[in-house]
């Protein structure tokens, strides 16, 4: 029969189910549940795949090599025969009567230290010099930026260039205003100092850019309301500024400090550790001991050390910067 107003089938009630439909209860409780479980297995699964290669990259190139350097670190191989040993902790031993090792490790901390509280002084000043409206600040911030796109290495012989004994330019200047010649390289103080020098320059526009991000992100009412209440100049800055870069401080501290503790490139070109082994950093006296001393165990161990000491050193910087009470 057809409905005599619309000439339409009626359809069947939905309690009873229909032809066309099935049980209306049962369809409409469906579609309420959504996917079935095997399908939600299956979208997950999905999902995990595309964390196989990122898995993969981590396994092979960083928990692969840890393992076997720590492997390493229990032998007394020497890195060119397929002879070796296991002889234990005794590598780690020799760390505590090598007498190089100990200046090699106050080296590491000059070189981390020293490189970080400079680039956050430098970077700071700069981002606030070039965060204000000035002609050209653009070109400058890419000027500034531009050592940090070069190589270490090509930095390193640039800066050994101007501090060389002979026709290095800065001596050249010297001898031109009447003064003595000085062996910058000769002095381990000088040297070290140097190479401290020219790592934070090479980097400083990392540190800089971290900031002005963190300036140009910065809640404005809250500097406006600082400046309306009367806070200007230094008092502006250490209560209002500083609080509010205080992530970009915490990120900017950390990656100069990692860079720092595991400097290598920048030793090798100027210095190569010397004179003897007075500027060597951990990273560049492990390849001492792997290549001219052939012992690629006690390097391991060396190696080890140094990750050791990273993780540990960036865990109590970054604990001890979260804890820091920056509204006081």
């Amino acid at each position: 029969m057809t409905d005599s107003r619309s000439g339409a089938i009626p359809s069947q009630d939905t309690q009873s189910g229909s032809p066309l439909h099935g049980d209306g209860r049962n369809a409409s409780v469906g579609h309420g549940r959504g996917p079935s479980p095997r399908r939600r297995r299956f979208r997950g699964a999905s999902i995990n795949l595309f964390y196989l290669p990122a898995v993969i990259l981590l396994v092979v190139f960083i928990i692969y090599p840890l393992l076997s350097g720590i492997g390493l670190s229990l032998t007394n191989w020497d890195g060119y025969n397929d002879a070796k040993s296991f002889v234990g902790l005794a590598n780690y031993k020799q760390m505590l009567t090598d007498t190089n090792f100990k200046q090699v490790v106050i080296n590491t901390f000059i070189y981390g230290i020293g490189s970080t509280v400079l680039q956050q002084i430098l970077g700071l000043a700069l981002a606030l010099l070039l965060n204000a409206k000035i002609k050209g600040r653009t070109l400058i911030r890419a000027i500034i930026y531009l050592p940090a796109l070069v190589a270490p290495v090509i930095m390193g012989i640039m800066y050994y260039f101007v501090f060389q004994y002979q026709q290095g330019a800065l001596n050249a200047v010297m001898t031109a205003l009447g003064l003595h010649k000085v062996a910058w390289f000769n002095n381990a103080g000088f040297s070290v100092c140097i190479i401290v020098l020219v790592n934070s320059i090479q980097f400083v526009g990392v540190s800089m850019i971290i900031y002005l991000a963190g300036l140009q992100t910065m809640d404005q009412e809250v500097v406006e309301a600082a400046e309306v209440d009367g806070a200007s100049g230094w008092k502006k800055f250490w209560n209002i500024t500083l609080p509010l870069l205080s992530p970009a401080f915490t990120t900017s501290v950390v990656l100069n400090l990692i860079g720092g503790l595991k400097l290598y490139d920048m030793v090798k070109v100027l210095t190569g550790g010397g004179p003897g082994y007075a500027t060597n950093s951990i990273s560049t006296y492990i390849g001492t001991i792997y290549f001219d001393n052939q012992a690629a165990g006690y390097a391991s161990a060396i190696g080890v050390f140094l990750f050791v000491l990273i993780a540990i050193v960036t865990w109590l910087v970054n604990k001890g910067l979260a804890k820091l009470d920056w509204e006081a």
